[in-house]
């Protein structure tokens, strides 16, 4: 039997272990389900894939780049934070 090490933060770990405990599964077992998981599909078995930004994000992107729609500057955090809660 062969052994795999990896290096995750703390907070992942403690994350992932909650999480499968709570589906009754050690994280080994997690692991070992993946790979088997990934033979099986003979790829990953999940859709990987990078996040597409909504349209709001993009039109407040794109109002930034235009400089529309822009508010401030602000003297203090306290006015910055007032603005947001008035919209």
């Amino acid at each position: 039997m062969a052994t795999i090490q990896i290096r995750v933060d703390d907070d992942t770990k403690t994350a992932a272990d909650a999480l499968f405990r709570n589906l009754g599964l050690d994280t080994s077992t997690a692991v070992r389900m993946f790979l088997s998981a990934s033979i099986a599909n003979d790829g990953i078995p999940f859709a990987v894939k990078n996040r597409k930004p909504n349209a709001d994000l993009l039109e407040a992107i794109q109002d930034t780049r235009d400089r529309h729609n822009l508010h401030g500057p602000y003297k203090t955090a306290e006015e910055a934070v007032a603005a947001m809660l008035d919209d």
